[in-house]
């Protein structure tokens, strides 16, 4: 019920907030377009706020290859726990090809083994193995994992294996790609198994040494000679076939900033390292992140409820001090234009606040609900409660506010009673009218009556 009262106080002061501050502003707004590269589709997308900051044939469908294994792990680790055990089936080892770490038929390992062999081997018959793990049954994957990137906002895929090999009713696009890519980069647990370079599986009931694995993306392996190093990236998944080419999704930080670049259908090795590192520099060199906190006085949490701001004293909401937003380093935090909407759909969060450079949405900031309670105070409490300013103001504000709720419910009764007389005005004349008419007949029976009386006692 509380939480219902602060979402109405917040929606009233969003209206009044959306009346004066508009979402998108006239002008040119310039956005960083200087780079090229050789892949058919590209995309660098911001993994906080899920800004793209380079765009290039971006919804057009192409293979993936083994970059669908970040679907498959991001939907294993949603669904399971790292400690449990995984079977390889007859299907797991022999319907699968290509890349492998050699499992036998009943062989066991834990899922935290089985993930780290899809992500940094590439191995098939582990995704496959998986698959049937999570999904009770290869079938019932398959649909999670249609339905998981439908959810994430897909639109141009669609997903017939875990491992991304050749299917022609398996393909996706750049955005796509980027979209699942920043759900798993996003996932704790996803994120540290992407950034390991080199892993080792213990022995199994089928193996009797440990298994050695080795990150396939050039850009992140410390453990080889590569001139594809690049010291920010912090994971990532290569993929390749002769129908998809070489795809490849990468992960890099730097200064509060990670991006994700997804390359699709390179011709070469060289080229799609060679792209996303050019990508990556271009965007790292031309973007900025803000902390919303730190800068939107608009917003400030020290307001209070009463004014023009939206927040209030009284901890019952706060702005998400996690949030930011991306713009070009040309502009400025203020150069950003918001708009501020209910939301009703996430545990604790009441609201949000869209941020717009020009008509691209640049990043945003959750309302939570913190679910604090206001103490009560007695009258013999009143000395201490004045020193505490943040209560006095709410209470003060509750009671103003019952105050013009029964102020506006007696205006309507005096409303509703004009109304009524007005309508019914004739009426209430008749009958008044017809109430005398009685009464006086009943006064002229009561005079008969008395004359009577006197005439019998006179006869006796």
């Amino acid at each position: 019920m509380k939480k219902r009262i602060v979402t109405l106080l917040l929606a009233v002061t969003m209206l009044t907030l959306s009346l004066g501050k508009s979402a998108f502003a006239e002008g040119e707004y310039y956005w960083p377009t200087g780079v090229q590269v050789t892949a058919p589709a590209a995309i660098v997308m911001e993994a906080t706020t899920g800004t793209i900051l380079y765009e290039k044939n971006i919804h057009e469908t192409f293979y993936p290859a083994s970059i669908t294994k970040i679907l498959t792990t991001l939907i294993a680790l949603e669904n399971c726990d790292l400690s449990e055990t995984v079977t390889f089936s007859k299907d797991a080892v022999y319907k699968t090809e290509g890349t492998s770490i050699w499992r036998d038929i009943g062989e066991q390992m834990t899922l935290k083994d089985t993930l780290h062999a899809v992500m940094l081997g590439s191995a098939n018959e582990c995704a496959y193995a998986t698959a049937e793990h999570v999904g009770g049954d290869y079938e019932t994957f398959i649909t999670m994992m249609n339905d998981r990137a439908k959810e994430l906002g897909c639109e141009d895929s669609h997903f017939n294996n875990p491992h991304g090999l050749p299917d022609t009713d398996h393909y996706t696009s750049a955005y796509d790609m980027a979209l699942i890519s920043r759900a798993a980069i996003l996932n704790d647990r996803f994120r540290a198994i992407t950034g390991t370079s080199k892993y080792t599986i213990p022995p199994t009931n089928k193996h009797e040494e440990p298994t050695y694995l080795v990150n396939h993306h050039a850009m992140l392996n410390y453990y080889h000679t590569s001139k594809y190093i690049y010291d920010k990236c912090i994971g990532g998944k290569t993929g390749y076939t002769q129908a998809a080419r070489h795809t490849l999704v990468t992960y890099a930080y730097k200064d509060g900033m990670t991006l994700i670049c997804v390359v699709l259908n390179v011709d070469t090795t060289e080229n799609q390292y060679k792209d996303t590192k050019r990508l990556l520099e271009y965007c790292f060199d031309n973007y900025q992140m803000f902390n919303v906190v730190d800068n939107d006085a608009d917003y400030d949490i020290e307001g209070v409820l009463n004014t023009t701001n939206f927040t209030v004293k009284a901890p019952y909401f706060k702005i998400d001090d996690q949030a930011m937003i991306v713009l070009p380093k040309t502009a400025s935090f203020r150069d950003a234009k918001s708009d501020i909407m209910p939301v009703s759909n996430e545990e604790n969060v009441v609201g949000r606040i869209d941020y717009y450079y020009g008509e691209r949405r640049v990043g945003y900031a959750n309302i939570l609900y913190t679910g604090a309670e206001v103490e009560e105070y007695s009258f013999r409490d009143y000395k201490e409660a004045k020193t505490k300013k943040d209560v006095v103001l709410l209470v003060l504000n509750v009671k103003v506010i019952i105050l013009i709720i029964g102020v506006l419910l007696f205006l309507a009764f005096i409303i509703y009673l004009i109304i009524y007389l007005k309508k019914n005005i004739n009426v209430i004349r008749y009958e008044m009218a017809a109430k005398r008419d009685r009464k006086q007949k009943a006064n002229q029976f009561r005079g008969i009556g008395e004359k009577k009386k006197r005439r019998h006692r006179f006869k006796h």
